[in-house]
């Protein structure tokens, strides 16, 4: 798809997994979970960019020459949050020609096509300038705040807001977005840029910041049970 492209954000280093791997690279039914990513958005994006940690960088160089892959490395050097390692896409032979970002975690394998595709087409079709999917769950750690138009007003962390998860609608780890608006805020000294707890460069902070601005954010309750797994620990992906 024209001047769209895939960022991965893989620097997890699966601790809580009790991994000495990239938690990306667990397998699930016998196939990492980077690979079922890559069979995800091959028709969109045949050389995506895979945000490492520098102890990960050799695994994710290793996966790539084992299933004959192609990818843009870059290094986050220290974990200073997820915003502050999507911000490390500038380092890509990619960015400059992005004009639209899919970015999907590292470590959630049960993505479906149709979803992806649905996410893509809306974003398009609205001429949105932020799209994610979203899922109503018993435990929201991030929570989706709508207003009583349905229309969305905030995104929170439930975590760094030191509040207990309740029953409420998150976001799965998939979104596309335009990139020029999203890196100029990310950028930006702005509220809730840090975690209140965790002092960490978070990201979903940003789409209340881009509704203040006025542009066009869609959330898409369209995720299955499955699709909203992810991994922390080994068990989060028994069935």
């Amino acid at each position: 798809m024209k001047n769209t492209r895939v960022l991965i954000p893989a620097a997890g280093k699966g601790t809580r997994a009790k991994l000495s791997y990239p938690k990306t690279l667990y397998k699930v039914k016998g196939k990492p979970i980077l690979l079922r990513i890559f069979e995800l958005i091959k028709p969109i994006d045949s050389c995506p960019t895979i945000i490492v940690s520098p102890e990960g960088e050799d695994h994710i160089y290793d996966f790539l020459k084992q299933y004959q892959l192609k990818a843009y490395i870059v290094v986050q050097e220290d974990a200073k949050g997820m915003g502050n390692a999507v911000l490390q896409y500038q380092n890509s032979p990619a960015y400059k020609e992005t004009e639209n970002l899919l970015l999907l975690w590292g470590d959630i394998p049960f993505i479906e096509s149709k979803t992806l595709l649905k996410m893509i087409y809306e974003h398009n079709k609205n001429k949105n300038i932020f799209t994610f999917v979203t899922k109503m769950v018993d435990s929201a750690y991030t929570l989706v705040i709508r207003d009583s138009f349905g229309e969305i007003v905030d995104v929170k962390e439930t975590r760094e807001e030191g509040e207990k998860p309740i029953r409420g609608e998150r976001d799965i780890g998939l979104f596309i977005f335009n990139k020029s608006r999203v890196f100029t805020l990310l950028k930006k000294n702005l509220s809730n840029k840090y975690g209140k707890r965790s002092g960490e460069h978070g990201f979903l902070y940003i789409i209340k910041h881009l509704i203040k601005e006025g542009c066009k954010v869609q959330g898409l309750p369209i995720a299955s049970n499955k699709e909203i797994l992810s991994l922390n620990r080994v068990s989060d992906l028994c069935e």
